[in-house]
């Protein structure tokens, strides 16, 4: 490990979150990524291993305290500390707002929202960040965080409140030399994009291949972000340059959003 900064990912094991992990142990960080799926996540950390980069990892299930207690506990023992944390864990979910069960509102928002509390409360008191006047937490949020997402109101609502929350906890921690920043995906390939085209070609009764050409025709660039893309936002805030910025949220989105 040497001298290297220490990254926490959660959500790693898939899509964003282990494109971000690839990227940051590729950049020189020692990365302790984590999922709720132990296995899926032992698969990848092998396959980052075999690749000659610094990273382990383990389960986190980030709608549970105890179990994000016990993972920045177990990258802490391993590595020391966190310098930068990355909250990616989420998931989909939504419907029509009167047939909406509120089982699904209350773990699309326990997961997105109260998950990136969890992970950010607990790496802040206890993962050592701040050491050296180094500090970086990023939240992958949405362009839905910005503005509404039709039939996915959890996942729009949530996904605001993550913003918020960015920059609330950037403002608190600005003089700490922790910078707090939101990246905020439009859509991007990735197993959960095509759940989601999925979900929508049910409801609206057409194929899946109708859906992702309505949704390409609404990003100017004409075509789904790539997970590298939002990664290399990543690459790019936890550098000493990006030093000033903090308490933002950031668009990666082909010019969906201009906001």
């Amino acid at each position: 490990m040497g001298d290297s900064r220490i990254a926490f990912v959660t959500g790693a094991s898939s899509g964003i979150g282990l494109a971000v992990t690839r990227m940051l142990a590729e950049q020189g960080f020692a990365v302790y990524g984590c999922a709720r799926n132990a296995g899926n996540m032992a698969s990848a950390v092998a396959d980052l291993v075999a690749e000659g980069l610094d990273v382990s990892g383990g389960p986190c299930d980030v709608t549970s305290a105890d179990s994000v207690r016990e993972a920045v506990a177990a990258a802490v023992a391993r590595y020391g500390r966190i310098d930068v944390l990355v909250n990616n864990a989420g998931r989909g979910g939504g419907g029509e707002i009167g047939k909406l069960d509120e089982t699904t509102w209350l773990d699309v928002v326990n997961t997105n929202l109260n998950g990136v509390f969890r992970v950010t409360h607990e790496v802040v008191a206890r993962g050592g960040m701040g050491a050296g006047d180094y500090g970086r937490i990023i939240n992958i949020a949405s362009t839905g965080g910005k503005q509404g997402v039709i039939y996915a109101s959890p996942y729009s609502a949530s996904k605001h409140g993550v913003v918020g929350f960015t920059k609330a906890v950037g403002l608190e921690l600005a003089k700490t030399g922790i910078t707090v920043n939101a990246v905020c995906p439009g859509y991007v390939e990735t197993p959960m994009a095509a759940k989601v085209r999925s979900g929508y070609a049910d409801f609206w009764g057409v194929s899946e291949h109708d859906v992702l050409e309505k949704f390409e025709a609404k990003i100017p660039l004409g075509r789904y972000s790539t997970p590298e893309e939002v990664a290399g936002l990543v690459g790019y805030l936890v550098t000493d340059a990006a030093a000033s910025i903090t308490a933002q949220a950031l668009n990666v989105c082909g010019g969906l959003g201009n906001y």
